[in-house]
């Protein structure tokens, strides 16, 4: 995927949750040697491996394809890469009010490890805590 299609599904999929990421930001996402992405025009996810850990940076369903199994794809898809890439362990935050991707990455074993209360500022002005969730790779 280019720098503008993942912009694009990333709009569609936070729409109206006032944080989706540029054309910029993921083309200088990409110029790191330590970042990979996996996913098609769906779904995608954006990861960053370095040395045991890995951290996923984004993760974005367009609306419609939401429901067809297509998080979980990208899910394992990524783990499998960060494996391969000597990962250990994965992190990621999820905003608390996101229901439909905590039970994604519950379903999938993550557990949360830490928060970082009224985190993200909602166009509304509603906060929601990020939390951080955590897997062990095999």
């Amino acid at each position: 995927m280019t720098p503008d299609e993942m912009a694009h599904l990333h709009a569609a999929a936070f729409a109206g949750q006032g944080r989706a990421w540029g054309e910029r930001e993921f083309a200088g996402l990409l110029r790191s040697g330590h970042v990979f992405v996996v996913g098609d025009s769906r779904a995608f996810a954006v990861v960053r491996a370095l040395a045991d850990e890995a951290e996923v940076l984004t993760l974005a369903t367009h609306p419609d394809h939401r429901r067809h199994g297509f998080g979980q794809s990208v899910l394992s898809l990524l783990e499998a890469e960060a494996a391969r890439r000597g990962a250990t362990r994965l992190f990621l935050e999820v905003a608390e009010d996101n229901a439909a991707a905590r039970a994604l990455y519950a379903g999938a074993g993550y557990r949360e490890t830490a928060r970082r209360a009224k985190y993200y500022a909602r166009p509304d002005g509603v906060h929601s805590d990020a939390l951080i969730l955590e897997k062990h790779l095999r």
